[in-house]
Order: structure tokens, then sequence, then C-alpha cells
């Protein structure tokens, strides 16, 4: 058995865990369509967390005058301008919104809930995505299965999400489920349906809202961001891989790592993001030996080194997980410290 094997059997077995009863119910169980009927011309993130939701999409989408699909539409798509796409359709609950929707070409009025089938022809678009919807979805393992039916072979579905919501509409299980819980079901409905390869994560969160926000007055920072992607089976084998949203901090040699902790020593400063390490307390556990009682670590939720690492640990199996870096005094190393949340560490700061 092989680790994405591995990988695959123990997201199964997760998922498998936040199944209960009624997991697609909601609190508003009214036809939809009810609902949807009076247009809500808002963005449903801050221009920070849009912005990531156009950068991805520019990143990911290497195919020419590509056709699209926005599943779930509403006035807004959020296209890069660089897209360049021959067609975009949109499919949405709400005519007067998707009218207002420029990046549209033409779009269609259909409820997903009550009805799963998608009215296009197989394998007709290169790109199908939905933002910040998947979490509405009833039947989502039916709804991806006919993305991938009207995806041509190779071609890419993109699904955004965050941690907003509709209240009344959202179905149980997401409402319940963490934030990596979520990465999970979405991943594991993409697998269920055995049509789609090379599941990938974004993750960005921990970063600052816009200053015109009409929250920013809260200290909340910007709405995280989560991508979840794959391509549908069947395209060309020697396809190069799609370019990753975020650079990545490249493995250093354990020469450059000696030099790294040397230069951190004298500034104590984080050589990804250029902010002042804090000092902080080790935990003292029965599990864990540490031979210094005080280290020095990179609290800064913007930083590089933190985001990328998101998308580093989701490929070795861990969704949802980051780290973040860590100055020893005590032997002048520099290291690696996961952390499953924003807040994991922070309580041992001291300074």
């Amino acid at each position: 058995m092989n680790l994405n094997q591995v990988y695959q059997e123990n997201l199964a077995r997760r998922v498998r865990s936040l199944y209960q009863n009624d997991d697609f119910s909601r609190k508003d169980e009214a036809i939809d369509s009810k609902f949807y009927e009076k247009p809500r011309f808002v963005e449903h993130l801050d221009s920070t967390a849009l912005a990531a939701v156009t950068k991805v999409i520019d990143k990911l989408v290497v195919e020419k005058n590509p056709v699209v699909l926005d599943l779930m539409a509403s006035w807004d798509s959020h296209l890069p301008f660089s897209l360049d796409p021959a067609e975009v359709v949109g499919l949405g609950m709400n005519a007067e919104e998707l009218k207002t929707n420029q990046a549209l070409d033409r779009y269609v009025v259909q409820d997903l809930n009550e009805k799963n089938i998608l009215p296009f022809n197989d394998a007709c678009f290169n790109l199908v995505l939905n933002t910040v919807s998947v979490d509405y979805l009833t039947n989502p393992e039916a709804v991806f299965a006919e993305v991938a039916r009207v995806l041509k072979p190779g071609g890419l579905f993109l699904v955004f999400f965050s941690n907003r919501f509709f209240e009344p509409k959202v179905t149980r299980i997401w409402r319940n489920a963490s934030e990596s819980e979520r990465i999970c079901l979405v991943e594991q409905w993409l697998a269920d349906s055995g049509l789609f390869t090379g599941t990938k994560v974004f993750v960005q969160k921990g970063l600052k809202r816009p200053e015109d926000d009409k929250y920013a007055h809260t200290g909340l920072p910007s709405d995280p961001v989560i991508a979840v992607w794959a391509e549908r089976k069947g395209g060309l084998a020697n396809k190069p891989p799609r370019p990753r949203p975020a650079p990545r901090p490249r493995s250093l040699t354990p020469a450059e790592l000696r030099a790294q902790a040397k230069e951190v020593a004298r500034t104590l400063k984080c050589p990804y993001c250029g902010e002042r390490l804090v000092k902080w307390q080790v935990p003292q556990t029965p599990f864990t030996e540490w031979d210094a009682p005080f280290m020095h670590l990179c609290a800064n939720d913007q930083c590089s080194y933190l985001q990328a690492g998101f998308e580093v640990m989701s490929e070795q199996g861990n969704t949802g997980v980051s780290y973040r870096f860590v100055f020893n005094p005590q032997n002048n190393s520099v290291i690696s410290l996961p952390v499953h949340s924003l807040s994991t560490l922070k309580d041992g700061i001291v300074e």
C-alpha cells in the first residue's frame, strides 16, 4: 500500500466519523428558491480574501481561452482579467444577480438541491468553479459526479470556502465540522466519484483585515480562504503539474541552515517575514523532553513560512495543519513546530 492509499483510507475514516443522522438537513428546510428569490448584492468575503480567490484562479488555470462554468454563481465571479476565457457560463439561484454578473456570457437558473443534473453536455468545460457555496449542497456527491461529467479530461474543479455562511441554509454536517474536517469532507466528495485525481489544498488565514472593511474595528483577521481542487481523470499522462498558488520556501542545505541560525541568533528576527521573534516558554509535559526552558518563535500569522506550511502539511496528509518558525537559543538551531490553529503555541508567549 503506497502513501497515497494510506492517506485516502485515513481521510475516509475521518470523514465517516463525522456522519450522523440527518447530516444534510438545514435549519430552514423550505424550498431554496424561496430563500434566494430576493437578490443579495453583497460580498461574502472581505477584499483581501477575494483577492486570494482571484490569485488562486490565476495561478491554477493554465489553459488558454478556457470554457468556464461558475457553479452556484452570484453577481460577481472573481475571475482574473488575465484568464481570457472563451466562454463563462453561470448557474445560480437568482436571475437578477446573474444578469448583473459582467463575467458571464450566459446563465442558467437552477436549484442544485432540487435537481442535481447539470444542463450541459459531457466534457464541455475546462474549469468548473464553486466559490463559498459548497456548504449549502444537500447531495454533494451527486453534484461532484455531475461536475466530473461536464469537465473535459484533465479539466479543473476548484472549490473555495471560508467560515462564513447563511446559517439557515448551511448543512448540519458542515456547520458542526471543524475547518480541517471541512477540508476532509470536500476531499472525500471528490474521491467518492472516482473521477478526479491529484487533489490539492491551499489555505490562507490570519492576514490583516482591510482597513476599510466594515468589521475592521473588531480586530478580526481577514476571512480565511481555503481552496480544494482536483483534475478530471483522463488528461495527458505527461502533463506538467499546475503551478502552486503560493510560493513555498525552498529546502535549505545543512550549511544554509547553520548560516540562517547564526543570523537569527544575532537579530532574533524571522528570516521569512522579518518580524521580531517572541520569547516562548516550552510546555512541561511527560511526553516531550525539551533541551531549553525558553525558545523564540515567529508569532506573525501573516508569515510566508506559516502560510506556505498549510500546503506542505496537507501534501503529507496533515490537512489543516501548518508550522511556525522557532529558534532554540540553547544550541543555536532552527526548528519547525506544528500548529493546528493560529492560536496554537501562543499561550506560551511570555513577552
